[in-house]
Order: C-alpha cells, then structure tokens, then sequence
C-alpha cells in the first residue's frame, strides 16, 4: 500500500473515534451538551464538503463518514437541531449497515482463504485475503493471516508489510509481532533497521560483527513485545527467541568455516571435495558407501559439520536416488545395510552438539518420515543406528522440540517399547529416549491428547512376558507410564479401557499405572480383587522395596477403603499386622499416610482391634497423629485410625485417656475440617 493509503487509513480511524463522540454526545440528556454537539457536527460536515472534490480523485479506506443533510446548507438559526440529529443518526446506522454487510463478506472470504491455506494452496489464500481487505480495509486478521501465506511462499518483504499494517489496525495484535519476528528471522535480519539507529553510534567492531550485533535485535524485540502484551505467551516467546539465538550461532559458524575454506584448511577443503564426489549421480551403491565412511571420518569439528551442510551435504545425501533405493529394500542385500548404515552414522557425526544441523535434518518433511520408518527397520544394525541418531537428538532441548514438533510420536512410541525385546543394552537406550522425551510438557500434552491411539501400545508392554524381556527397561517403561498417568483424565481414559485394566492385572510390575487407574473406577478395583491384587500386593510389602511398598500400600489403602472383602483378605495374611505397622515407621511419608488409612481401615473387621491390645499401635499412631509433618494426612489418617481403633476396642479408649491422647485428637480434627 502506497503513502496515500496508509494517510487515508490513519485518517478513517481517527474520524471513527471522533464522530462515535460526537453522535453520543448529540443523544446526551443535557441540552448544552447536545448543541455543542450539533454545532461542532455542523462544522465538520462543511469542512468535509470542501474536501469532497479532491477526495474523489483517490481511492480512499472505508469510512465511517457523515454525509452532510440539505439542512447543512442553511444558516445555523434556521437548522431544526432534533431533524439535524435524526438525519446524523440515520446516516451512521445506512453506514453502520454496509460495514456489517461487508464485515459478512469479508469474513466468508477470510474462511475461504483459511480453506486454501490448510490445503497447502497459498496463492490462492493470498487472492481471497486480497478479496477480503477490500471489503473491509482495517480487518487485522486478514492481514496476519495473508503475512502468513506470504512466508509460506518465502515473499517475507510482503509479509512483513502485512504485519505493520496490522498493527495499524490494533498495536497489540501478537500475531502480527509473532510474525514479523519469524519473517526477520527468515531474512537473516535480526535487529533494528540501521535507519532507526542514532546517526552519532560509533562501532569500532568490522563491519559483520557490528551487522549482527545491531542487527540481532529486531527479532528479540518482536518477541518481548508480545511478552509485554501477554506475559502468558512466554513458553512459545521462549521458543522463537532461542531461534534467534541458533540462527546466529550459525551464522557465526558459517562466517568461520567459509573463513577456513578460503584458507585452504585441510579438512575444510577435502569435506567440499568429498561432497562433490557424492553427487554424482547413478554409482553403484558401494560407491557411495565408501564415500559416505570416509566423510564420516574427516567430520571431527565444528568446521566441517557447518560445510557439510552449507554445501547440501543432507540434500545430496537424502534426495540421492540410489541411496533412496537402498532405504526402501534395506535387508534384502548386504550392501544395501552398509549405504544406511554409513548414512546413518554420518548424520550422527555431522549433528553432534550441532543444533542448526539438527534443525535442518529433522524438519525436512521427507527426512523426518524417513527416520520414524529407520527405527521400525527389520534389520537390526538399521533400528541401532537409528536409535543412536534419535537418542543424541534428545540431549538438547532444541533437539527435543524438534522430535516433538516433526515426528510421528505413535509411531515412534510403538518402535520404542519394541526394543524392549532386545538386549538389555538397546532396551536401555531405547527407555532412555522414552524418558527424555516423557519429561517435555510438550510431549505431555501430545500423550493426553492422542491417548486413544497410544494405549493399544501400552497395554502390549503390560502384558510383556518380563522373561523375554529387559527386566530393566520393562521397570523403567512402566514407571515412565505410571508418571504419565498422574493427569486425572488420563488416568480416567486408561480406566475405562478394559484391555488397559487387565494388562495392568497381569504383570506385577504394574503397580505403578494400577495405583493411579483405581481410584478412577470401582469396577477395576472389583475386577483387581477377583485376580487377587491383594495377596500380591503384601507379597510386594514382604519382599520390600521403597518405590513397590509405596505402590502397594496404596493400591491397598483403595482397596480396603471400597470393600470389606478386602480388609479381611488383608487380616488373614497378616495376621497381627506387623507388616503394616512396620511401614509406620517409614521415613517415607506418603508411604505413611496410606499404611496409617489402611490400618484405620482394617479395625472394621470385628475383633481385629483386641488382638492388638498387647502392640504399642495406639503409641505410634498417637506419635503421628501429633507430629509435625509436611503431609497433613499422615495426621488426618493417623487421627482416623485412632479413633477407629478405641471405637472398636473401649479398652484402648482408657489407654488415650490416660495418654492425654484426647487433646491431641482434638488438633488433629482441625486437618480433618480443613481437608
């Protein structure tokens, strides 16, 4: 848009806020607020009629103008102030009407625009926003979303100038700041324009340094200024901003390496020749293989990792049809395993602690999808390497963001819990990724919300046969899922899911996710008391263990809390209690709690209270019930259990009284009011 344009726009927004005022004003109940009103109209309508002649020869915005009433042309005496007004107010409503008609149409074209757009057919958007804008010229969204189509398209100068003008239009509109930051960014122009620095600086840096360090503040800027709109936003600002800060770091690396190669350094020279020699087309696959083992070596620095990839080294690689072939029939020919093995190996070299290259591998769509189908590879080497590339991925956050962001995480879960069937070894790196990964709020909210089509995966690991599997890996998966099930929803989905609930059933190391899915439904704690949890929850209390006792005494404490069943099935095992009462000396506080509900629970069974006349359980529980721990229910389920016990055994009530037992329940019920 030209100058005029941008006069004509500030110009209309401007008359919009004014003759608001003024038709409130004229509907004012005071009369000399209403005349001053008319009097003030009446000027500018005169003042507008002079313009008129020369406005007519520009295309102007669409305003909100009054058109001057024939009463306008009579002496202000004779102007009937009450026919004035309903004149004004029936000319802003005729107005007021074509902009909601073209608010309408400019909407249905924005949709429209959005449709194209999601189709991937970007100049076709750009022509329905276009359309849409000349309907209604101050519709900001039209503008960040043709800014958008524009980067699609890589015309960032277009984009940008979409930006500004949205912002025109509202000076607090994120997603135009988001935009513009992106698009500056995509420009390799990350400060301030040279024109808005002051004319007296003096950068005694070279002329590159100086660029950059002006110059990589432009992007920031963006960014921190949707963080002053909307503090909320500041995970995805996080994000952008660290962008800003690796297209820097890799411009630097650029600079260098290109520095090198002028120089003739060695390794820098032969890295170029070597990527030359790989792009010749249609050799034999041993041909390449070679070549590839060969480039794997000389990558050793910074240096040639950075040329590998300012030379298309990824590109000459991946787009190299008989490489391509080899990926696609890879098991069937020895040789065919070597190219991918060696190409693997060489993304691993020119990656490593290098987040641009990392960026440039994974967000390359054909890439991406080629490294989900490496990790299911049948072959053996094949699914090593490719896990070995994903896992030195995940030691960065950036690199992580960039798993998350551009593979497929069902497909690659479900390649994951595979290895556990291998070796300890692959089994191990394989749940090393999984927790790497499990950890981002990110994948989190991924996991939640494609949980549908993740459980059928991890309902298999539940029913993993732990003899042929890594007993240590199959631990750690399962307490990964058990972590992963901490969200109330999650742990409702996963309950309604029968198959879930059996495979939880059926391998005792599934404790974890079982502690969690039993509070969300009754039915599985029925179905758990029929395949008898109880008696092989206590055999996790015997055998000892802090994260299993926690487990159990809680998957325990549910089930005692539900049924009467189950706290007789618990007395019959453990017969005088010791089991539990050992737990209430556990340093373990929330292991505490539960063992105290779960004691409190059991007094229900009749005569189970006298037969611990001759225990210091009343002492202990008392001890807890008046302590000053962090976790206020193990004094809310000590005080229960106490008053449960002398409930059922008068005697024991006698032993509190003398105890001044009393006084201290009487602080404990404060918890209890509280909780």
């Amino acid at each position: 848009m030209d100058a005029d344009q941008e006069k004509d726009l500030q110009k209309f927004l401007k008359n919009v806020d004014e003759i608001s005022n003024l038709i409130r004003e004229m509907n004012s109940d005071d009369p000399v607020v209403q005349q001053k009103a008319v009097l003030e109209t009446e000027k500018r309508l005169l003042l507008m009629e002079e313009d008129q002649e020369e406005d007519e020869c520009r295309t102007t915005l669409n305003k909100t103008m009054i058109s001057p009433p024939q009463t306008a042309m009579k002496s202000a005496e004779e102007i009937n102030s009450e026919a004035f007004l309903a004149s004004v107010e029936k000319d802003a409503k005729e107005r007021a009407k074509r902009r909601r008609e073209n608010k309408v149409l400019a909407d249905a074209l924005k949709e429209k625009g959005n449709e194209a757009f999601a189709e991937g057919n970007y100049e076709t958007a750009i022509l329905y926003y276009s359309e849409g804008l000349e309907k209604l010229k101050d519709m900001k969204v039209l503008y960040t979303n043709r800014a958008q189509a524009y980067m699609k398209l890589e015309d960032y100068e277009k984009a940008l100038v979409d930006c500004e003008w949205a912002l025109k239009c509202d000076e607090k509109c994120t997603k135009a700041y988001f935009h513009m930051g992106k698009a500056n960014l995509a420009l390799k122009n990350y400060s301030v324009n040279w024109r808005s620095l002051n004319k007296n600086v003096k950068c005694t840096l070279c002329s590159y340094a100086c660029l950059l360090h002006w110059e990589q503040e432009e992007s920031r800027e963006c960014y921190k200024k949707i963080l002053e709109i909307n503090p909320k936003l500041q995970t995805q600002v996080k994000d952008y901003l660290n962008q800003v800060d690796l297209q820097e770091k890799a411009d630097l690396q650029e600079k260098e390496a290109h520095e090198l190669l002028d120089l003739g350094k060695n390794t820098a020279v032969t890295t170029k020749n070597l990527l030359e020699t790989l792009s010749k087309p249609d050799q034999i696959p041993l041909f390449y293989a070679g070549g590839i083992e060969i480039l794997t070596e000389m990558i050793k620095e910074c240096t040639e990792q950075t040329l590998f990839r300012t030379h298309n080294g990824f590109s000459i690689i991946s787009d190299n049809e008989v490489i391509r072939r080899c990926f696609s029939t890879a098991g069937k020919d020895a040789v065919e395993e070597m190219v991918c093995v060696s190409v693997l190996k060489l993304w691993q070299a020119a990656c490593s602690e290098n987040e641009e290259n990392q960026r440039v591998l994974v967000m390359h769509h054909d890439r991406a999808r080629l490294l989900d189908t490496l990790l299911s590879s049948k072959v053996l080497a094949i699914r090593q390497q490719s896990l070995a590339l994903l896992l030195q991925l995940a030691q960065t956050e950036s690199g992580r963001s960039l798993i998350i962001s551009h593979l497929d995480l069902t497909g690659l879960l479900e390649a994951l819990v595979s290895f556990l069937h291998l070796s300890d070894k692959e089994a191990n790196t394989a749940m090393g990724l999984f927790t790497d990964l499990a950890l981002e709020e990110r994948f989190q909210v991924w996991f939640q919300a494609n949980l549908p089509g993740v459980l059928p995966a991890l309902t298999g690991v539940l029913k993993t046969d732990p003899k042929v599997s890594s007993s240590s890996a199959l631990c750690q998966c399962i307490a990964i899922m058990g972590n992963l099930s901490a969200e109330p929803a999650t742990r409702r989905h996963m309950a309604a899911c029968e198959e879930f609930g059996d495979g939880c059933l059926s391998l005792l190391r599934a404790a974890g996710v079982l502690s969690r899915t039993l509070s969300s439904s009754l039915k599985i704690v029925e179905e758990a008391l029929r395949a008898g949890v109880v008696k092989k929850m206590m055999k996790f209390l015997k055998t000892g263990g802090e994260t299993a006792s926690r487990y159990a005494i809680k998957i325990l404490a549910l089930c005692t809390n539900s049924y009467h069943e189950a706290r007789e099935e618990v007395i019959r095992l453990d017969k005088k209690l010791s089991i539990m009462m050992k737990l209430l000396s556990s340093e373990d506080e929330i292991l505490v709690g539960n063992a105290a509900l779960c004691l409190g629970n059991c007094m229900e069974v009749p005569n189970v209270a006298s037969s611990l006349l001759k225990t210091d359980l009343l002492q202990v529980l008392l001890k807890l019930a008046g302590s000053d721990t962090q976790k206020t229910a193990v004094q809310v389920n000590a005080g229960i259990a106490l008053g449960k016990l002398c409930t059922a055994e008068p005697r024991f009530a006698a032993q509190l009284r003398k105890l001044h037992g009393l006084e201290i329940l009487n602080s404990t019920m404060k918890y209890i009011n509280d909780s």
